[in-house]
């Protein structure tokens, strides 16, 4: 079993910056991939980005390349998304998971965190 904790949600006025911080433990937690969704009022979670197990794969949504950026120290089996030039469409619930698969068309993930709210004001 995997626990997957967030940290780093807020509120933040658009054009802003904010980072968010995700850590798996449990067994074989450093060697699985790890990514981000998030669900925004009224709409199904979506995919933001994803980090293979060593970080030398990243996947990235369209609507967020170029503002957000994913990271991962396998030390601390932690990953970090640093997202810029936020925009009120980036508010959400951001779910960070472990075990990510690419399948039926979309990301899909076996392990979740409860989520963290980012808020972002016009």
């Amino acid at each position: 079993q995997v626990q997957v904790v967030e940290s780093g949600g807020g509120l933040v006025q658009a054009g802003g910056s904010l980072r968010l911080s995700c850590t798996a433990s449990g067994r074989d937690a450093s060697s699985y991939s790890m990514g981000w969704f998030r669900q925004a009022p009224g709409k199904e979670r979506e995919f933001v980005a994803r980090i293979s197990w060593n970080g030398g794969t990243t996947n990235y949504a369209d609507s967020v390349k170029g503002r957000f950026t994913l990271s991962r120290d396998n030390a601390k089996n932690t990953v970090y998304l640093q997202m810029t030039s936020l925009k009120p469409e980036d508010t959400a619930v951001y779910y960070c998971a472990a075990d990510l698969w690419f399948g039926s068309t979309k990301y899909r993930a076996n392990y979740w965190g409860q989520g963290t709210q980012v808020t972002v004001s016009s």
